[in-house]
């Protein structure tokens, strides 16, 4: 989830941006370490609560 975070500021993504943007490249499941073959990507939900456990 942290790299999910770091991809959504170096490329200035939203949460559904994010969401899609994984199941659209490769490169950015790689990084994050996402097997879709094994398990599904976090969805836009997911990431939002991750971004908000601080508050």
């Amino acid at each position: 989830m942290l790299r999910i975070h770091f991809l959504q500021h170096w490329f200035n993504l939203s949460d559904p941006a994010v969401d899609e943007a994984l199941y659209d490249s490769r490169a950015m499941r790689e990084f994050v370490g996402i097997d879709l073959r094994r398990e599904p990507a976090p969805d836009e939900t997911t990431i939002c609560k991750f971004r908000h456990l601080d508050q």
